[in-house]
């Protein structure tokens, strides 16, 4: 129990209040943990499927590579501005609530000061993105080979997709195992249906 004086007079506040506190400040700050690592799975699973995608059909590095950074820059694009709109129309909704709920305008003004920022929800997107992309990119900037790019971006993927799937269950509490398998098999579905369709598109003469 701590003792906090409020107005001159003393205020017990009770063990179980504080640790409401303490969960409450955990949650807000999994919460972005979680955010991040799914935005940066997005950018591993996308851009790798893409390059993959490519490679089924043109063997040439260059081609690889320049489809994987335009992977990157349009998804951490769209992610930033799909959660900017997201966050700023909650953002609306909730001060518009306030004000419903405050009659004093410097009350509504303080507790706006407390709601997310859309500004850094699409920083946070996009750079979240962008580091879960980079990992195909720079997986397959330094090897000519074709056969042995494709494996290293696969080992490279697989990787970097279980490390992933750990911390979102860490952050969640979920069992790591499971989460781990889901988040490695998702992404490689991902992977062999973008290579198989567009190898199958390529075979057929359809783009020709």
């Amino acid at each position: 129990m701590a003792t906090i004086p409020v107005n001159g007079m003393v205020h017990h506040q009770t063990s179980l209040e504080l640790e409401s506190k303490d969960v409450f400040d955990y949650s807000k700050r999994s919460q972005w943990l979680r955010a991040a690592v799914l935005g940066a799975n997005d950018g591993l699973v996308s851009t790798a499927s893409l390059m993959m995608g490519v490679g089924a059909v043109k063997q040439d590095i260059k081609a690889m590579i320049l489809t994987g950074f335009a992977g990157l820059v349009a998804g951490a694009c769209s992610m930033a501005i799909g959660e900017f709109v997201s966050v700023y129309s909650q953002l609306d909704i909730e001060v518009a609530q306030m004000k419903r709920n405050f009659n004093r305008r410097d009350d509504v003004e303080a507790e706006v000061d407390d709601l997310p920022n859309p500004w850094q929800a699409a920083a946070a997107s996009a750079l979240a993105f962008s580091l879960g992309a980079m990992v195909p990119l720079l997986a397959a900037s330094f090897i000519k080979p074709y056969k042995v790019r494709i494996l290293v971006v696969a080992a490279a993927v697989t990787v970097a997709l279980a490390v992933f799937g750990w911390l979102g269950a860490a952050l969640g509490r979920a069992p790591v195992l499971k989460s781990s398998m889901r988040v490695v098999i998702g992404g490689w579905m991902a992977m062999v249906i973008t290579y198989g369709l567009t190898r199958l598109i390529g075979s057929k003469g359809v783009l020709h």
